[in-house]
């Protein structure tokens, strides 16, 4: 049976300064019926047929489209804006998840009842009595105002879960006493980060306004090595974006991005907000989806722009990296890999183990460690590709195992020794960039865990 039809337009969107919450504005002569659904399914007002769902298991875009579906059902002219759609469509999980057998319904189902209890407290259904740390988490007993039962509260935000129940407050006090007595505070605990932030979205939908920001100097062309970073997110959207063949995925946290090809495999990992010595990139290749790692590449957060780009550009071509087993680095090999060095007029020398091809300016170099070379499983580098002071305290390095391919090597040494790129210099008054990095910090790779192995 057709619905009636309802003179009113639903208009779902993403939130413009939280990263998942979800604003609906509601138009029509019949406006408020949408408007009394949305508020029944704890939908917050915040100006005139203006809501916004903002939760603590940061599952809005989900329980948006489910509100869609219901408001359709009846009637309602729903609009899903492309943005909320993106969002929606895409597919992330828990960093850390302490229930990794759980699936993503199962996991949404927790998140769920985490979500619930949440809004019990913060609509007074649930009255907290007291609150203790745990461990590394947040404990707290309350009882609920309708019925009377009281609950034994564990864990934070998305893992926040009834974990035992009592018939009165004087038990679950006296019990929660004996257990937490030492860090047992009354009431509430504070607030968390996750709860903050959507009490802030719950606030306002208002854009912050920007500060005007003082006109860009003209950049300089400068060698790629000294090049700017320039935003590494945009270069991996931009890749994946003009290549069909790749395919993403991250974690909700948003600590990490990974992608991977269609023939899974050769996968990037892209480490958001990695300090500017630290691993950010890490390129790992697989004989087969399902087998060890054959060659993989790091580079530092501080890599420029252009380097990253020539090492994309490289695994955009389809024959441009090889996932077979290959032989011993020989002579040949290196001969090939380095070519482009000698050809502009790189010094070149030998050091025990390395051998080292510096520019005439000794900041930026290429160095192959021929001990690395023969210890496939061995997490030290054998190529490394780096500008800055020394190879010991680079501002940024690159660098790769055994089997990397030769082809990839010789791109990278391409760049570096021939291309260039630009530099901006920084405003008059601002802080100037740091050319070099405490000489405390390690310059070695980073041996990320839980990751592309």
């Amino acid at each position: 049976m057709t619905p009636p039809s309802i003179d009113a337009h639903v208009r779902l969107d993403t939130h413009p300064t939280h990263p998942s919450a979800v604003t609906a504005t509601l138009t029509g002569s019949q406006a408020h019926i949408p408007h009394v659904g949305l508020e029944a399914a704890n939908w917050d007002v915040v100006a005139k047929n203006t809501l916004v769902l903002a939760r603590i298991d940061h599952e809005e875009p989900y329980w948006a489209q489910q509100a869609a579906h219901e408001l359709t059902t009846e009637g309602i002219t729903v609009e899903i804006t492309p943005q909320l759609r993106e969002a929606i469509d895409e597919e992330w999980t828990w960093a850390n998840y302490p229930m990794p057998w759980c699936t993503r319904t199962e996991i949404r189902e927790v998140s769920a009842e985490a979500q619930k209890i949440y809004d019990d407290i913060r609509h007074g259904h649930l009255l907290i009595h007291a609150h203790a740390q745990d461990s590394h988490t947040t404990v707290a007993v309350g009882t609920y105002l309708s019925s009377g039962k009281s609950v034994y509260l564990h864990g934070e935000d998305h893992l926040r879960q009834v974990a035992d129940t009592f018939d009165s407050p004087a038990q679950a006090l006296v019990s929660f006493e004996r257990i937490h007595g030492d860090t047992m505070r009354p009431g509430p605990a504070p607030m968390t980060d996750t709860e903050r932030d959507a009490v802030k979205a719950r606030t306002s939908i208002d854009t912050p306004t920007a500060e005007p920001e003082p006109p860009s100097p003209e950049p300089e062309i400068v060698p790629a090595y000294s090049a700017d970073v320039d935003d590494h997110d945009a270069l991996l959207d931009e890749f994946l974006d003009t290549h069909s063949d790749w395919s993403k995925w991250r974690t909700w946290s948003d600590e990490t991005t990974h992608a991977i090809h269609e023939s899974q495999t050769l996968r990037i990992e892209r480490i958001h907000d990695a300090p500017a010595h630290e691993t950010a990139w890490i390129i790992a290749a697989y004989e087969t989806p399902v087998s060890d790692r054959m060659w993989h590449l790091t580079a530092t957060g501080a890599t420029p722009a252009p380097m990253l780009q020539k090492l994309l550009d490289h695994l955009a071509d389809g024959d441009g990296w090889d996932t077979t087993v290959g032989s011993a680095i020989d002579e040949k090999s290196i001969t090939t890999a380095t070519k482009p060095l000698v050809e502009a007029g790189w010094k070149h020398a030998v050091d025990g183990r390395w051998i080292r091809w510096t520019n005439p300016s000794e900041d930026a170099g290429v160095q192959f460690d021929a001990f690395a070379a023969q210890k496939p499983s061995s997490s030290l580098a054998t190529w490394t590709v780096w500008a800055g002071p020394s190879v010991d305290q680079p501002n940024w390095a690159v660098h790769a195992s055994p089997h990397a391919p030769v082809a990839m090597i010789a791109d990278l040494a391409t760049e570096i020794a021939h291309s260039t790129g630009a530099r901006r210099p920084l405003h008059p008054g601002l802080p100037q960039r740091t050319t070099t990095l405490p000489a405390a910090v390690p310059t070695g790779p980073r041996r990320p865990t839980g990751r592309l192995r």
